[in-house]
């Protein structure tokens, strides 16, 4: 049965598709009564914006993609609660149309959890405070408001009628997301909602398979699936599910100080070629485009730039060698598809750590994956009376069971070095922002210290802590002839210190540990000293137990020690609270708030001093080449173009650990391949072509440390 629609994708166009059924066998999926052996990349559409998704989207069907899978992401869909927004990067019904416009399908991974690096794992803050709520267990408030969200988005799809079951590209759908290690940690009331969220979903009759990663125990007929480095030997829990992989990790997240991973396509080839021969049947690259985390969507610590290695890279450009590599093997996986569907594996060993496996079906297809699992040695393998030679940590495909067209080892053509050259500079305007120091009517007082996203609601990053220090002037407070020693504890994520005004100190913790310790003598004088502490998150968890608990901020103790008095705990002091900085409140950021504060310029400039915000303008350079903020010379902030934000910098955090030759042979990891130690973990920093006017474009920088402005260029990204 066939049937056209016209869609408007920018500009309307007839398109006609079959409306088809998907089911599963223990061999594949199974799409209009014909087993497939399919090809998939993640693309998140928020990671990228509506200009540049159909080139994704090509680059990808290039590349021998037959789906695009992407997250839902719950807390860019429901800032507020029962407001919803689907629009500009968070068109989702936009993005699955392009997706089906190619000529591709879509595997759909709801959630709504996410985790992704992304900021609070997907979950809007408004859930943290609804009363009674407990994450992802046997909680009602919890599990109403995901149902409620999940509903809506299955609603969308099937009012546009984009499951495959009516005609639309959806083939899968993905309920929670990699919940089996956390299922294992709180035991009974996770297997009740892993139970619940299985026929939560099959209940909303969307027409196509419902899969959950990295859970042993999904219900039938739920498929559990795989996530990792490597996934040959995973085994779905029951014989008559296939076997999918839905996250083949490309490369891996770099993170503010961390170092920059990748991984080499030649070991990326080989797990995904291990993994079909193992009779794996659906394999989805994670990331195949990472995209950027514009604003503050990044999770804990997670850099601006979520390039992940990918075949595609965070600017849209096409990474060589890995997306031609990766290009063949699809090819020559395709060409083996008939008998891979249809046969099981006759496997034989052809010396040691040398294996042949050969696929024959009845109708008379052959195909054959010949491999050296040895990590150090070539050798010369005798097939079929035919001699091959097998690369160290390598497959050789023979669709024909004669003709090895692809090797995992050997990468046919060179790759490409990509430049960033500079072609814009900028004349700068200064404004001070000013420090916090007490009591106005933007500020709230309590009584001891307040955690701080319960404050923020995290609507900013930033909270001002404040506080008064009396030293009595008839008393004296020095003891041993030392300045007193102020302490603070903080739960993360990066804390400034200010004294009478003056920035004092500057303490962050790390993606590892968050937890952050001040500790420093102090010149305070007689009388009354102001305390003020600018407390900084860096993005939220995205990963864990109980996110609902989950701190930041000075929580405490804060303590002066060395006055004649002793100790003085000021935990319990009055606190003034002042959420964001006057900047933010008075949208310096934006086209209409950018004139309402007299800037300062010329020999007035201020530079090299923390909280400062500076702005200037720019024209668009010409072409075509992605261009990016080189912001090497600055400290930490965040920038905005536009009015819109570009996301969070931190150049100064460089990335520390051993980085040296990588050997992609052999078990790999995370921290395995890993570049720029010693360096910024990122310089760069994208700004999207369709945000820019082609003249007259407002840069906004907010510095918290102090850094020169003169250093920041605009750049272009080339091959």
């Amino acid at each position: 049965m066939s049937k056209c629609v016209l869609l408007f994708l920018g500009l309307l166009s007839w398109v006609c598709y079959a409306m088809a059924t998907v089911t599963y066998d223990q061999k594949a999926i199974i799409i209009n009564g014909k087993r497939r052996i399919l090809v998939s990349g993640s693309i998140h559409y928020p990671r990228s914006t509506p200009q540049m998704w159909p080139s994704l989207i090509q680059n990808a069907k290039d590349g021998g993609l037959d789906i695009i899978e992407t997250y839902v992401f719950w807390n860019g869909h429901e800032p507020t609660q029962g407001k919803y927004y689907f629009e500009d990067r968070y068109d989702l019904v936009r993005f699955i149309k392009l997706v089906q416009q190619a000529g591709l399908y879509v595997h759909l991974r709801i959630g709504p959890y996410v985790c992704a690096e992304w900021n609070y794992g997907g979950f809007p803050i408004w859930l943290k405070h609804v009363p009674g709520i407990v994450f992802r267990t046997e909680n009602e408030p919890f599990k109403a408001a995901m149902q409620k969200f999940t509903e809506k988005i299955v609603g969308m799809m099937k009012s546009e009628k984009l499951y495959e079951s009516q005609g639309g590209p959806i083939i899968l759908s993905q309920i929670e997301n990699e919940y089996g290690p956390v299922e294992w940690e709180i035991g009974a009331p996770g297997k009740s909602y892993t139970k619940w969220a299985a026929q939560m979903a099959l209940g909303l009759d969307t027409g196509v398979p419902w899969v959950m990663c990295k859970q042993e125990d999904a219900p039938d007929p739920v498929i559990d699936t795989c996530n990792g480095f490597y996934c040959e030997n995973f085994k779905p829990n029951r014989e008559n599910k296939p076997k999918i992989w839905t996250e083949v990790w490309s490369g891996w997240y770099t993170a503010f100080g961390g170092a920059v991973p990748y991984r080499p396509a030649e070991d990326l080839a080989f797990s995904v070629a291990r993994f079909v021969q193992n009779g794996g049947s659906l394999f989805n690259y994670y990331m195949y485009h990472g995209g950027t985390n514009f604003g503050r969507s990044s999770g804990l610590f997670i850099a601006n730039s979520y390039d992940f290695d990918a075949p595609i890279d965070e600017y849209g450009l096409k990474r060589e060698p890995k997306w031609g590599h990766l290009r063949d093997l699809h090819k020559a996986i395709k060409l083996c598809e008939p008998a891979l569907v249809s046969a099981d594996p006759n496997v034989t060993w052809l010396g040691k750590n040398l294996e042949a496996r050969v696929f024959k079906s009845s109708s008379g297809a052959c195909a054959a994956f010949l491999a050296n699992y040895d990590i150090s040695t070539s050798s010369k393998v005798s097939f079929w009376n035919t001699q091959y030679d097998l690369p160290p940590w390598s497959i050789s495909i023979l669709p024909d069971c004669k003709s090895a067209i692809f090797n995992t080892a050997r990468i046919g053509f060179h790759g490409t070095h990509m430049k960033m050259t500079p072609v814009s500079s900028f004349w700068w305007l200064s404004y001070k922002e000013e420090v916090a120091s007490g009591y106005a009517t933007d500020t709230t007082t309590k009584d001891g210290l307040v955690e701080q996203v319960s404050v923020t609601w995290d609507t900013t990053d930033y909270l001002w802590y404040m506080t008064d220090i009396r030293i009595d002037p008839n008393e004296g407070f020095l003891k041993g002839g030392q300045w007193p020693l102020l302490t603070i504890f903080s739960a993360g994520h990066v804390l400034h210190v200010f004294i009478n005004g003056q920035l004092t100190g500057t303490v962050y913790g790390s993606l590892e540990n968050t937890k952050l310790t001040f500790s420093k003598h102090i010149n305070l004088r007689a009388g009354d000293n102001k305390l003020s502490m600018l407390s900084v998150t860096v993005g939220l968890p995205n990963v864990g137990l109980h996110f609902e608990s989950w701190n930041a901020g000075v929580l405490g103790p804060v303590t002066l020690k060395g006055l004649k008095e002793g100790t003085r705990d000021m935990s319990r002091y009055k606190w003034s609270y002042k959420v964001g900085l006057k900047g933010e409140l008075m949208n310096l950021h934006s086209v209409s708030g950018s004139d309402s504060v007299q800037w300062a310029k010329g020999s007035g400039l201020v530079q090299k001093q923390p909280l400062t915000w500076y702005k200037t303008t720019f024209n668009t350079p010409g072409g075509n080449d992605p261009l990016a903020l080189d912001m090497s010379s600055m400290s930490k902030g965040q920038i905005w173009i536009n009015g819109r934000s570009i996301g969070r910098y931190w150049p100064t955090n460089t990335a520390r650990g051993g980085c040296g030759q990588c050997n992609y042979a052999g078990i790999f990891t995370e921290k395995k391949c890993l570049s720029n130690c010693g360096q910024p973990s990122q310089k760069w920093y994208h700004v999207p072509r369709e945000w820019l006017k082609p003249s007259g474009n407002l840069l906004i920088v907010f510095e918290e440390l102090g850094g020169n402005p003169g250093g920041i260029s605009l750049v272009k990204r080339s091959m």
